[in-house]
């Protein structure tokens, strides 16, 4: 693995990690309200995914949303002042936890509903098609929407028009409280592809790298033949559903056995033993992410929130 894609991938995660961490902490002091869903433990897919999209692509996230935007390139500081509501948020405190959005390096919006990602995606991909431009759209999906009608519809509609999407889908086990095999008869979510003509790949959504090859690979497709491919990443989240889940649902010994297979820790081991990147350097790496979230809270901390006279700043209607 290369060194810089690899310092890249390993700060990615960190950063994400760490963001959600302080997230999680800042809103058990009842300083961030409304809710939050948490994608701790799936880190490996969001940055293997993303550094593998060209800046100017369109990624659409899911609820669970914070990661995939953070490895786009929204702005860290940005990104948590709108999570504490604040008006210097990139949405200006507006839109909150499941609405961060900034087009201006692509990211295209999370959504609380889940499955639209997929729909939304088929426009820009078809936007860039009409217009002739060598990008894709990406959306990212749970295994939970895989069961969503809109998702279907989204996956034929990119078949039969050709449209360059990639269909990201973070497996994490569970939609909700529900595990995946309560609801799938066949839990291989690569196979649906074929019932669409489409071509699938699944990969140890992990692995940071084998995300990153397996989502270059599929963007190289998807751009150069004009079709769509779906991404399969097996994973795991770490945290609840949503902060009010006890995680009754789950054995202490299933969360137990995920967290060995912790994303972030086996990026460090791998990376140590195949001499890619140094104790020093990964030392480093923490550092610069640590400073980067601590700087991110004091920003929203500091910054102020909306004014009444704000409430109807970019309210829209026909």
């Amino acid at each position: 693995m290369d060194k810089q894609l690899a310092a890249q991938l390993l700060e990615k995660m960190l950063i994400c990690r760490k963001f959600e961490e302080s997230v999680q902490y800042y809103f058990s002091l009842g300083m961030i309200h409304g809710t939050t869903h948490l994608g701790i433990g799936e880190e490996a897919s969001a940055a293997g995914s993303c550094l593998a999209l060209d800046r100017n692509d369109a990624m659409y996230a899911t609820h669970r949303g914070h990661s995939a935007a953070i490895c786009k390139g929204v702005d860290v500081k940005r990104m948590m002042a709108e999570i504490f509501g604040k008006a210097t948020g990139v949405c200006k405190g507006h839109g909150g936890s499941m609405h961060i959005a900034d087009a201006a390096c692509g990211a295209m919006g999370s959504n609380g509903i889940v499955g639209p990602s997929a729909a939304l995606a088929c426009g820009s991909a078809f936007a860039f098609k009409n217009q002739g431009k060598k990008n894709c759209a990406a959306a990212f999906l749970g295994d939970g929407a895989m069961n969503e009608g809109v998702v279907h519809e989204a996956m034929n509609l990119a078949s039969v028009w050709n449209l360059p999407v990639l269909f990201l889908c973070i497996n994490n086990q569970y939609g909700m409280s529900t595990h995946i095999s309560k609801v799938m008869k066949n839990t291989d979510i690569a196979a649906r592809a074929k019932a669409y003509d489409m071509k699938s790949v699944t990969v140890d959504g992990n692995d940071a790298y084998a995300v990153f090859e397996a989502v270059s690979g599929a963007r190289k497709t998807a751009v150069e033949n004009s079709e769509p491919f779906l991404v399969v990443m097996n994973s795991y989240r770490i945290s609840g559903h949503s902060k009010s889940d006890g995680n009754q649902y789950r054995t202490k010994e299933e969360i137990q056995h995920w967290k060995q297979l912790d994303p972030i820790r086996l990026f460090k081991e791998k990376a140590l033993s195949e001499g890619t990147l140094t104790s020093p350097e990964i030392l480093d790496i923490e550092k610069r992410a640590e400073s980067l979230i601590s700087e991110s809270v004091q920003f929203a901390i500091d910054s102020p929130f909306p004014g009444v006279e704000d409430i109807y700043e970019d309210v829209y209607s026909e």
